[in-house]
């Protein structure tokens, strides 16, 4: 019986098609090509324009369009709406992995990423970690601009600050599922294209903008089983009364359930490509 017959899924998993490499070799080469995701955003700044832009034009277009039509006032809508752009910019922020993904795959890179002595699960690792920095970046701004413009969340900051760990976790979590369009879609414009669609009725039907009674009676059920709607409800809680509530287990528990099936997943489709 051969060497290769008697591994193990996860020994063959962390394989590069010569040898077998430890768990902690394994970490960091992860590491050191999320190092080289950081890399690129730092020469190729326009790649934070989604995460810097966004949420000031969006949450200066929206707070002053919607504010004063749902809660009276510009700062009475801070509240409501500072939670919601904030989920909204982060979660969409999330396509960009897989496109990035797709993007490096027709290029090559991972060709010769494979004639290198690493894991050959690092390089989708790495980028995975990587994007972590926008979705902070995202998140640091949105509250900034909430704050310039007079949002002053109750919560406290130990709060907020868990509300930020909480919309990165889950935007690295729902990063899976747009990395595994991302390794199956033949180009980087539909896996764009495909995000999308799955993303707007989440983010735009949801209580992220509107309160959820001022909706049809035939809309709300959605809204109210909308995964996104229980992000947003968690991150209120906490930035605006600093309580915890069912909704963040909600939110933790989908994350869960999303690394848990789409993690293999990816893991599955990029190794039959690596």
């Amino acid at each position: 019986m051969n060497n290769s017959s008697m591994m193990t899924g996860s020994e063959r998993a962390l394989t590069n098609g010569k040898k077998s490499v430890s768990l902690g070799q394994t970490f960091r080469n992860s590491m050191t090509m999320a190092y080289r995701g950081i890399l690129k955003i730092r020469h190729t700044p326009e790649q934070l324009f989604d995460v810097t832009l966004q949420p000031i034009i969006f949450t200066l277009m929206f707070t002053y369009i919607f504010g004063g039509a749902i809660s009276g006032d510009v700062l009475n809508y801070l509240p409501v709406i500072i939670p919601g752009i904030l989920v909204q910019t982060v979660i969409s922020t999330s396509v960009v992995t897989g496109v990035q993904l797709r993007e490096d795959m027709d290029k090559g890179v991972f060709d010769r990423f494979k004639s290198l002595p690493i894991a050959r699960i690092a390089p989708l690792a790495g980028a995975l970690l990587a994007d972590s920095v926008r979705y902070t970046i995202a998140t640091v701004l949105t509250f900034t601009m909430g704050y310039i413009m007079g949002y002053r969340p109750e919560g406290g900051l130990g709060s907020i600050v868990i509300a930020a760990i909480l919309v990165v976790a889950c935007a690295w979590a729902i990063s899976w599922i747009f990395a595994f369009f991302g390794v199956i879609a033949r180009t980087a414009s539909s896996v764009s294209g495909i995000s999308m669609i799955v993303l707007f009725p989440l983010t735009f039907v949801s209580n992220a903008f509107v309160p959820v009674n001022t909706m049809p009676g035939w809309l709300q059920w959605f809204v109210n089983i909308n995964p996104i709607s229980h992000l947003v409800n968690a991150v209120r809680q906490l930035a605006n009364t600093g309580t915890i509530g069912g909704d963040l287990a909600i939110s933790l528990l989908g994350a869960a359930v999303i690394v848990a099936v789409f993690a293999p997943l990816t893991v599955r489709a990029y190794m039959r490509k690596a």
